[in-house]
């Protein structure tokens, strides 16, 4: 079995066996998610990894093997932990200030909102987002030059530790709670929680609003390193989780509106999903509170 297989099995594994353990809880049978929202979350685990993500790098691969021959493997022999710094600034860095951006820009905000609207956590929503926000993401553009560079192995290696990471900062197994339970433990968490996403820093990015003073919709936007947020300052850090979830515009869209939006639209004028830019556009870094007030 090659190293490339392997590295692909052991996060899907863990998505696997985290589903069933959620599954054991009750969460997708006693939920809140809809028919819509399982179609969602199952088309997009299916569409990132098998087409968005080797067609990005069959594009680059490509490209650069007509314009630029001789860069190929042409790093290959650099030190690994070069490679692996690599990957944390020119895929992770910046999937954090595209995720960030996602939360400021009304416009890539109707990609990312597949990822906010569901009002629960579960592995399967991992990989909600419209289509085109992966399309679009320069961490996987960048990820195949590096590749094309003569990365590729290091890459498979990086990919299902972060992979594994977000997979579990979803889950409603919330690994860490072990971590805050123990009191000696807990210096080891302050550390961890600080490097890493966790599901408390992640599960708050994803509450519905601030005013339950655990939830932080517009920050908490790592998604490997949550390193990111302490960094430029959007970190919060409560080891709580929100008991709701969500975003404030709650409109709920047929499952080919919100992925494949700008090229399927909505129908109905009142959704922001009617266009590009519309007068009902709604701005995902005005909290929930503000809104309802």
């Amino acid at each position: 079995m090659t190293t490339e297989i392997i590295g692909k099995l052991i996060p899907t594994a863990v998505l696997l066996i985290l589903g069933f353990i959620e599954s054991f809880g009750g969460l997708y049978f006693d939920s809140k998610r809809t028919k819509n929202d399982f179609t969602i979350e199952l088309v997009s685990l299916a569409v990132l990894p098998t087409l968005v993500q080797p067609g990005i790098f069959l594009t680059v691969f490509w490209l650069l093997e007509i314009f630029l021959p001789l860069t190929n493997n042409s790093l290959s022999n650099i030190a690994i932990w070069l490679q692996v710094i690599s990957f944390l600034i020119f895929d992770d860095l910046t999937q954090y200030w595209w995720h960030r951006l996602s939360h400021k820009n009304k416009t890539l905000w109707k990609l990312h909102r597949p990822h906010h609207v569901v009002e629960e956590m579960g592995v399967l929503v991992t990989y909600r987002n419209a289509t085109l926000f992966y399309g679009l993401m320069p961490g996987i553009w960048f990820s195949a030059i590096l590749v094309f560079l003569g990365m590729g192995e290091v890459y498979i290696y990086y990919l299902a530790v972060k992979l594994i990471v977000i997979i579990f900062a979803h889950s409603e197994t919330k690994w860490d709670r072990f971590l805050y339970k123990h009191k000696f433990l807990r210096p080891l968490a302050w550390v961890i929680e600080r490097i890493i996403s966790t599901p408390a820093t992640h599960f708050a990015h994803h509450g519905l609003t601030a005013e339950d003073g655990v939830s932080h919709p517009n920050g908490n936007f790592g998604n490997l390193l949550f390193f990111w947020d302490v960094l430029f300052g959007t970190s919060k850090i409560t080891r709580k989780y929100p008991k709701k979830f969500g975003a404030w515009n709650q409109m709920k869209e047929p499952w080919y509106v919100q992925l494949l939006f700008p090229l399927i639209r909505s129908k109905d004028t009142k959704s922001e999903l009617y266009s590009i830019k519309t007068s009902k556009d709604y701005d995902p870094n005005v909290d929930y509170k503000k809104i309802k007030q």
